[in-house]
């Protein structure tokens, strides 16, 4: 299941905006660190009821992504140049 949970980075802590439902501890996280601001989905021509949307449909994929034997094309540019 992927899940996403807004916060902030303050002194080498993540601070979570809100406790997210149905993760257990010890699960693995991703951070992805964002320009200060909120995200401008318009700007990408995308209003707030596509990326619903498009959310929706991309989170039939989350199981299969986050799954190990996906690991494999973590670095796939790079091991791809190795060819």
């Amino acid at each position: 299941m992927l899940t996403a949970v807004e916060g902030f980075y303050r002194n080498g802590i993540i601070e979570l905006a809100e406790i997210p439902r149905q993760v257990g501890e010890n699960t693995r996280v991703i951070v992805t660190f964002l320009e200060n601001g909120s995200i401008d989905l318009a700007a990408s021509g995308i209003d707030q009821q596509q990326a619903a949307e498009l959310r929706a449909r991309l989170q039939t994929f989350a199981e299969d992504w986050e799954s190990e034997e996906m690991s494999i094309y973590d670095d796939y540019d790079a091991a791809k140049s190795r060819l």
